[in-house]
């Protein structure tokens, strides 16, 4: 059998963010999304670092623009109008963790008074400068695949400048039968992203089927994405109604009302 070698030199971010567990169970990054306003010109904040394994954690940091759709899904870009990297200075750039311990990322974002009003979005990334190697055997042990894996974690940086805010219509609902999800079209026409988190009852005709609560999910400004409702249980074919609430906010308190139909085959 042939050798094949295979590198993939990242492992990308993913909603909000999906990491393999093997590369982060060891490191953990607090918060995950940081939303913050254009106070005199600036504004800055501070994410942790920490290190829960006995062994010393090396990373350097960099930032890079990014954006997330309902087609295209996560995407990092190479320029973007909403591109806050320029004005985004962070210290360190390279840090050591020791075993059990923690350490702070400082940033802050400086904007030109003549730089319009929106929103301004980085994701800021601990990347592990010490690669893990993957390997795979065929059944006489001799080695088929590597994969090299650098580690990354991401946290989604969004600034905001001016009186800007979000604007959410809930257009329609798809099923996956496979599945067993449902998934709520949304669509955010304002100049801000908004973090939701559904809340929902399938019915048919006068008779309640599943209700639940969704996971928080950021609706990026200008952008459409599908929030996932999955029910407890498979739903048998026929017409059915999807209504709830968005929450966002504060403790998601803030409720905007939705009311779809769908039918499974």
């Amino acid at each position: 059998m042939p050798r094949i070698f295979s590198y993939f030199s990242k492992i990308l971010l993913s909603t909000l963010l999906l990491f393999p567990a093997t590369a982060t169970a060891d490191v953990r990054v607090s918060p995950m999304v940081i939303e913050t306003e254009i106070n005199r010109g600036q504004a800055q904040g501070t994410i942790t670092v920490s290190n829960v394994s006995d062994q010393d954690f090396r990373a350097r940091i960099f930032s890079v623009p990014f954006t997330y759709d309902a087609e295209q899904g996560f995407q990092f870009l190479e320029s973007s109008a909403n591109d806050l990297t320029p004005y985004l200075q962070f210290s360190p750039r390279e840090l050591q963790v020791p075993g059990r311990d923690q350490r702070r990322i400082r940033f802050i974002a400086r904007v030109p008074p003549s730089l319009p009003d929106g929103e301004y979005r980085a994701m800021l990334i601990t990347e592990n400068l010490e690669a893990m190697i993957e390997e795979q055997t065929d059944e006489t042990g001799s080695l088929v695949l590597r994969t090299t894996i650098v580690p990354q974690i991401g946290v989604a940086v969004y600034v905001r400048k001016g009186n800007i805010s979000h604007d959410l219509e809930i257009s329609s609902v798809r099923y996956n039968p496979e599945s067993n999800r449902l998934q709520l079209l949304v669509r955010n026409s304002g100049q801000a992203s908004v973090i939701v988190q559904p809340e929902w009852v399938i019915s048919q005709g006068n008779q309640e089927i599943q209700s639940g609560r969704g996971l928080d999910t950021t609706v990026i400004a200008e952008r459409e994405r599908f929030v996932n409702i999955n029910s407890s249980q498979p739903l048998e074919p026929g017409d059915y109604q999807l209504s709830g609430n968005l929450g966002w906010g504060v403790n998601r308190n803030t409720k905007v009302p939705f009311s779809v139909t769908f039918t499974v085959p």
